[in-house]
């Protein structure tokens, strides 16, 4: 009785590790995956192929009845791909238990949506949360409240050491589920910083090669027409001289950049405090702001520090904020919202703009070496910003959407000293 129960069992575990296996192999994992409409039917696919799977291999303690692992397929599908791939495969393995039949097929079916509900309920507050595991033990808890009271009003009892060995199992799976899923969600962000140090590397590289040759001619070049312009009668020369001034000082910008790139920053990591950043950052914009019609708001939750470098912070802060401005075409605000997170010991600070939004292939890119949605910029503004709050212990992460706005999430260590 006893290898009757657990065979089936591991031959379901054999297939659910499959089916994380091959999905991240094909669509890696991220934190915050950005999916379309035709990657979410293949993952239900892929989804429904697993469960019907574990369907062909059920216990059968009482004739006709089904006991597998189809449930946390849906479960785990609906938690982390969302509710389309969950429907598509509730939908599937409930026509399957239907077409198997028996006198529990509605009870089979009901546990099956169960689990999608329960999916839906939580799948928000399942993304928000730090502490994954134990809030996963909670949702499967809820869930198998469901199921057991499904079992005891349609199915005739059984021998309680089944309960306690199909159950035992059943949490066990659900939660390594969540842990390997989580644990490729880490390596699969770090194998992207490494690719974004790579390239960050090659940057540096090219920039301090030429970067300071360049900068020496422009020099001679700006004083020339500054002092051709000065005392001349060409009308040409007066009409189009600030023209030139004003495209060889933006050319030294860039070159600034590539320097500020190329040339590591020399940090001073100590207490800061990020109110007093964020307050100057906001009154610094706010003339910017005011010329394009965009309002500027702070909001800061409880007084807090940071561990950082005050001069690099505020670069980092400004330029954010910066783009944010410079995405709202027609007037708007930037809400900038910081919070305190004592459990993980950060500060989250968020900086979002009702500007033009970026559509999936642009947020992918932000970030990258010369990659800009600007008509005039290089693309280094967003690449230093990110590499400065990564060399302070911190992250920076993007949302958005298109015609709606964008959100960039910032969090740096809070300062624990005296």
């Amino acid at each position: 009785m006893f290898s009757a129960v657990i065979k089936p069992l591991v031959v379901n575990m054999t297939i659910l590790f499959s089916l994380i296996f091959n999905a991240n192999l094909f669509f890696p994992f991220r934190r915050k995956m950005v999916l379309t409409w035709k990657q979410k039917m293949m993952y239900g696919v892929a989804a429904s192929f697993t469960a019907l799977l574990c369907m062909m291999y059920p216990i059968q303690p009482l004739a006709k009845t089904n006991f597998d692992f189809r449930m946390i397929v849906i479960l785990v599908t609906t938690l982390y791909i969302g509710k389309t791939a969950g429907l598509l495969c509730t939908f599937t393995v409930v026509i399957a238990r239907f077409i198997i039949g028996g006198p529990f097929a509605y009870a089979g079916a009901t546990v099956s949506v169960f689990a999608y509900v329960v999916g839906i309920l939580f799948r928000s507050s399942f993304f928000n949360v730090k502490r994954k595991m134990l809030y996963g033990l909670m949702i499967v808890f809820i869930y198998l409240i469901l199921y057991i009271a499904t079992i005891i009003y349609a199915v005739p009892p059984l021998p309680w050491r089944f309960y306690v060995v199909y159950f035992s199992f059943f949490i066990a799976m659900f939660l390594a589920l969540i842990y390997v899923i989580e644990r490729l969600i880490q390596f699969n962000e770090q194998f992207d910083d490494m690719i974004y140090l790579d390239k960050l590397a090659t940057v540096s590289e090219m920039a301090a090669s030429f970067a300071h040759e360049i900068r020496n001619p422009l020099t001679t070049v700006r004083g020339f027409v500054q002092f051709l312009s000065k005392d001349t009668t060409d009308e040409n020369v007066k009409k189009f001289a600030p023209i030139i001034l004003e495209e060889l000082d933006r050319t030294n910008d860039i070159i600034t950049e590539y320097l500020t790139l190329a040339k590591p920053a020399s940090f001073q990591l100590q207490k800061v405090n990020i109110d007093d950043i964020l307050h100057t950052s906001v009154h610094l914009l706010s003339p910017l702001g005011t010329m394009t019609n965009v309002s500027l708001h702070l909001y800061t939750e409880g007084k807090s520090d940071v561990y950082g470098d005050a001069h690099y912070l505020k670069q980092a802060l400004l330029n954010v904020m910066k783009n944010g401005i410079e995405a709202i075409e027609y007037g708007g605000a930037v809400t900038v919202h910081k919070t305190v997170d004592e459990k993980e010991k950060e500060v989250i600070i968020t900086i979002r703009d009702t500007g033009k939004g970026m559509t999936e292939d642009e947020l992918k890119n932000i970030g990258l070496p010369y990659y800009t949605t600007k008509s005039k910029g290089t693309g280094l503004g967003s690449m230093i910003a990110s590499r400065l709050i990564r060399q302070m212990g911190g992250t920076m992460a993007y949302e958005s959407r298109l015609n709606e706005g964008t959100t960039v999430t910032i969090t740096l260590p809070l300062y624990e000293g005296d």
